[in-house]
């Protein structure tokens, strides 16, 4: 029987939530970061019209969406790669930059699939220490090594929820070797976009990219419709990786409409905004430890890993599904998805009850 390649055979491959419900439970997934509502009307209607052309392949360059990126960024359409969610553009990334000599950097609490695409392209994954409140650029600086190819940087966080400032971003940049590609991933950017502090500006350095995404905010997990903004030289080697025609002509309609409904999309961010906060207030007066977030999602700190193991087995006992973070290095914690009203009360009474059992 023929074998897979040695870097792959000792992966592990990259780990979701399972969605399985005990018996007569409805299953409530709070653990995919998906969006509270349904996408935009005028999305759903663009997507719907594309499919009458459903023969055609899709715009491999994705020029109208593009356009629409730009205009509403104020950036240059030129520099906009888009990707079947912003994973495909980070994993073309890592493949074109990195490889067994060159060694990728990521905060010790990254976002997972950071370091499934570094394997993938058989580098090192290094990790920098973070502080209680979050990244730490002090201790990224300083885990930077003679091969260290790419920076890997969330932010907001996931799963941590927290954010580095513009101020720290920049002096993160300008501390690293001018060979070094800082890669910002703002996949729950809107939801921080109203503290004003853009970052494409960097992108005209010439060693910096942002990615965002249509998943979260917008509410377009299912149509996977990721992009970024790169520097010309960037961008012409990532398209040597990128797969051809990969992102669907429904999505990139869906995506395009998306963005012109603007005050649907800041709607869901504010709803997001008020239920998580209720939800993290609620959570904190019933003695539960969490850190300020700024996205769509609350992480759940337990006294231990074996209590974080119990909360969610009760939880799931109920069909609730949270997402545990052994993945991220934070195995004591839960990450729990901001959802609908009814959903998240379900949740925090859940929890509260599982807390005064565990004290009684």
């Amino acid at each position: 029987m023929i074998r897979a390649v040695d870097h792959i055979e000792k992966m592990s491959p990259y780990a979701l939530a399972e969605l399985k419900a005990p018996a007569g439970k409805r299953v409530v997934s709070l653990s995919q970061n998906e969006a509270l509502r349904a996408p935009s009307p005028l999305a759903i209607e663009a997507a719907a019209s594309a499919l009458a052309a459903g023969h055609l392949y899709p715009d491999p360059d994705w020029w109208a969406l593009r356009v629409a990126l730009a205009e509403r960024h104020a950036i240059a359409a030129a520099g906009i790669l888009c990707g079947n969610g912003s994973m495909e553009l980070i994993g073309c990334l890592t493949r074109a930059f990195a490889d067994e000599q060159g060694a990728v950097l990521a905060p010790a609490h990254a976002y997972p699939f950071f370091e499934t695409a570094t394997r993938l392209a058989r580098a090192r994954f290094d990790r920098a220490p973070e502080t209680r409140d979050g990244v730490s650029v002090d201790a990224l600086l300083d885990a930077v090594r003679p091969d260290t190819r790419i920076v890997l940087v969330a932010n907001p966080g996931n799963p941590t929820g927290t954010r580095i400032s513009r101020s720290e971003l920049c002096r993160l940049r300008n501390g690293l070797p001018g060979q070094v590609l800082l890669v910002i991933d703002e996949a729950y950017g809107e939801f921080a976009d109203r503290l004003d502090a853009p970052m494409f500006d960097l992108i005209d350095g010439g060693d910096t990219v942002v990615l965002r995404t249509f998943s979260k905010a917008y509410a377009l997990a299912g149509m996977r419709v990721g992009w970024g903004y790169f520097p010309t030289a960037i961008a012409d080697q990532l398209r040597k990786v990128m797969n051809p025609n990969n992102v669907s002509a429904a999505g990139q309609a869906a995506a395009a409409a998306a963005l012109v409904d603007q005050g649907y999309m800041r709607e869901t961010c504010a709803l997001t905004g008020r239920l998580r906060d209720r939800f993290v207030d609620r959570l904190r007066l019933a003695g539960f430890n969490l850190t300020e977030s700024f996205t769509n999602f609350a992480i759940v700190r337990f006294a231990s890993i074996d209590a974080a193991r119990r909360a969610d087995g009760a939880l799931r006992a109920e069909g609730v599904i949270a997402r545990a973070q052994g993945g991220a290095g934070l195995p004591d914690c839960l990450r729990i998805t901001i959802g609908a009203a009814d959903t998240l009360d379900l949740a925090a009474g859940l929890l509260e009850h599982w807390a005064e059992a565990e004290r009684a």
